[in-house]
């Protein structure tokens, strides 16, 4: 099946932390084997190198910030943990079969097209579909929690120059813009962009979430050149946009 093919961009998986906790076993079998076949077949077909998708939650929640590659790793999900054995394989198809292979840890990607209907839908689509249709968001903990995003356009430049830079064969890097918000200042200006008044809906935190996400991006800045380009701000103008042309549409 990948006869011919020179770069493998590898972001399929079941992410969702919380499904990861009530099916440990079918998250691993979508997660790890199913990343285990694809290098396979990678090597097999002797495809050139194979990006994949990290999450910055194999990090775990410790306090240290920001985020750095060479940190001790202390996932606290079953997603987590079957992620960082994907990079562990990635690694070794390299060290043993010369496969190249880079893995790029995400933080929050966002942007247009994400479904806020999806059990795996982040935070932000689910705050925008809510707040759009002046509903109540659910907030889980007490809103302090700290997160990263990242721009979707700024994931695809990275994902690009991670399949065709040199010496980054076998390398894991941090793939963000390297600040942090938390989620109540989050909901704020996104409440501010849509110009409505709702409050979020208060409720536990969730079993396997971290406190607290910021990425060094050294790394990548480095090896990759990677710089990202939309503030935050800005691509969140540019989600709420799109999805007010798309619901409109759909309406129509």
């Amino acid at each position: 099946m990948l006869g011919g093919i020179d770069y493998v961009v590898h972001l399929a998986a079941s992410p969702s932390v919380p499904r990861s906790v009530r099916s440990p076993v079918k998250s691993h079998r979508a997660n790890v084997d199913a990343t285990l076949l694809l290098l396979d077949g990678a090597r097999c077909a002797e495809v050139k190198r194979v990006v994949c998708a990290s999450p910055s939650s194999v990090y775990g929640d410790s306090p240290s910030l920001p985020k750095h590659e060479g940190m001790p790793l202390n996932p606290r999900s079953p997603y987590a943990l079957q992620k960082l054995i994907g990079e562990q394989y990635m690694r070794l198809y390299f060290d043993l079969y010369g496969l190249e292979t880079v893995s790029l840890r995400f933080f929050n990607v966002f942007g247009p097209r994400q479904d806020p209907g999806s059990p795996c839908s982040g935070v932000i689509s689910l705050f925008v579909d809510a707040l759009n249709n002046s509903r109540q968001p659910t907030m889980y903990g007490d809103g302090e929690q700290t997160r990263e995003f990242t721009y979707v356009s700024d994931v695809v430049a990275g994902v690009v120059s991670a399949s065709t830079a040199s010496s980054v064969a076998g390398r894991v890097m941090n793939l963000a813009p390297g600040c942090r918000v938390s989620l109540n200042s989050l909901f704020l200006t996104l409440r501010g962009i849509i110009g409505v008044t709702v409050d979020p809906l208060r409720d536990v935190p969730r079993e396997g979430d971290v406190r607290d996400s910021q990425a060094d991006n050294s790394l990548a800045r480095e090896l990759l050149g990677f710089d990202a380009k939309v503030s935050l701000d800005e691509g969140l103008r540019r989600t709420v946009e799109w999805y007010r042309a798309s619901h409109t549409e759909r309406v129509s």
